[in-house]
C-alpha cells in the first residue's frame, strides 16, 4: 500500500473538550476509494476532515503526507500537498467573495499553481472543469455569486477542486445545504470523478443514505471516536454497533401506515457515561463492564471492526491497523 495521507493515532482537544480521540486512517495513493465518515453533530467528523486538510494540527498523534509529518513540510512539499489534497466545504454561500465574479475562484488556482501558459489555455482548462461537473461555461462565467443557485455554486467548487487534478478530495457535508433535487447530481458527479479520474474522496456526512449510495467504506463516529468501520454494504445492511443500529433506524422510510406510533421506545441502559464506553448512557444492551474502560476495536470480519464489548470474542484490533480493514473494502458492482 502506497500511502498518500495517513492520520496516525490522531487526536484533538480544545481545553477540556475532546473533539477527536485516537483515530488512525490511511488513504492509498494507487488504489482510489471513497470513504464515508458518518455520525451526528459533535462526533468529530469535521475535526477529522480539517486535520486531513492540514487546517488543524493534532494535539496527539500526527498526520503524514507521503510519510512526512504534514505540519513540518518544506515549502515545496507543502505546495505539492495543497495540489494533491483539495476541499469541498459545506456552505456554497460563504466560500465566495461577493465582490468578485465566480471566475475568480477558478482563475486563482490556475495562476497560483501555474497550470496554464496563456489566458486561452487557462480558459480552456476552466471550461473543461465546469463541463465535467455538469455546468455550461457560457451560463456560469462572468456572473456574480448571487446570480447563481446554491447547486451551481457548489458544483463550481467541485470544478475548482478538479482543476488541480488532485489525488484526494475531502468533501465536508457537500450536499447538506442544497435541495434534494441537486443532491443526487452532485454526488453522482463526485462518483464519476472518482471512477474517471482516479480521485479518492473522504465524504463527511450525517446522512447514511447518501453514504451508502456512493461509498466503498465507512467510519461511524460517536463522541470523537470510531465505533464501527469497514465495508459500507455489510455495515449498513447488518450494523453491529448499537449506535450504528440507531443511525440506521433513524433513516426515514416511506410507509402508508403510521407505524412509529405503535413502536416501543428505545430502552436506555440507565448507566452513566464515565470512563467507559461513551455510548453507555444511550445503549439499550449495555452491560456493567461497559462502564469500566473504553472498548477497543474488535475485528469481527475481514472487512469490519467494531468498538463494543459484545464482540470481545473477536481479535482486538490496534487502531493503527484500521487501514488494513478499510483497504479490503470493495464497492459492490450494483446496489438496488
Amino acid at each position: 500500500m502506497t500511502e498518500l495521507l495517513r492520520a496516525e493515532h490522531a487526536g484533538r482537544t480544545y481545553g477540556k473538550l475532546t473533539a477527536l480521540r485516537d483515530v488512525s486512517v490511511a488513504i492509498d495513493q494507487e488504489r482510489p476509494s471513497i470513504l464515508a465518515v458518518v455520525g451526528e453533530s459533535g462526533s468529530g467528523k469535521t475535526t477529522l476532515a480539517r486535520m486531513l486538510l492540514g487546517l488543524v494540527a493534532p494535539t496527539t498523534g500526527r498526520v503524514l503526507y507521503h510519510g512526512d509529518d504534514l505540519h513540518r513540510l518544506g515549502s515545496e512539499a507543502r505546495m505539492a500537498f495543497r495540489r494533491d489534497v483539495q476541499a469541498i466545504f459545506q456552505d456554497p454561500y460563504e466560500v465566495y467573495n461577493p465582490f468578485y465574479r465566480v471566475d475568480h475562484v477558478l482563475t486563482t488556482p490556475v495562476r497560483k499553481f501555474r497550470l496554464a501558459r496563456t489566458k486561452a489555455e487557462a480558459r480552456g482548462l476552466i471550461e473543461t472543469a465546469l463541463r465535467a461537473v455538469g455546468l455550461r461555461p457560457e451560463e456560469i462565467l462572468g456572473r456574480f455569486p448571487h446570480q447563481l443557485s446554491g447547486g451551481q455554486r457548489q458544483r463550481i467548487m467541485v470544478a475548482r477542486a478538479v482543476l488541480l487534478r488532485p489525488k484526494l478530495i475531502v468533501a465536508d457535508e457537500p450536499v447538506s445545504m442544497v435541495d434534494a433535487s441537486l443532491r443526487a447530481t452532485i454526488l453522482e458527479t463526485l462518483r464519476t470523478l472518482h471512477e474517471d479520474l482516479g480521485i479518492s474522496i473522504v465524504y463527511i456526512t450525517h446522512d447514511l443514505a447518501t453514504a451508502y449510495q456512493i461509498s466503498d467504506a465507512i467510519l461511524v463516529m460517536y463522541r470523537a471516536a470510531v465505533v464501527e468501520a469497514g465495508a459500507i454494504a455489510p455495515i449498513v445492511e447488518r450494523p453491529a454497533h448499537p449506535y450504528t443500529k440507531l443511525l440506521i433506524a433513524s433513516i426515514p422510510r416511506v410507509s402508508t401506515e403510521r407505524s412509529w406510533m405503535s413502536e416501543a421506545t428505545t430502552t436506555l441502559s440507565g448507566l452513566a457515561a464515565t470512563g467507559g464506553c461513551s455510548f453507555i448512557d444511550r445503549c439499550p444492551v449495555a452491560m456493567a463492564g461497559c462502564a469500566d474502560a473504553v472498548p477497543p476495536l474488535y475485528r469481527t470480519d475481514a472487512d469490519r471492526a467494531v468498538a463494543c464489548y459484545r464482540h470481545q470474542a473477536s481479535p482486538e484490533l490496534v487502531a493503527a491497523d484500521l487501514g488494513d480493514v478499510l483497504a479490503g473494502c470493495h464497492r459492490p458492482a450494483k446496489r438496488v
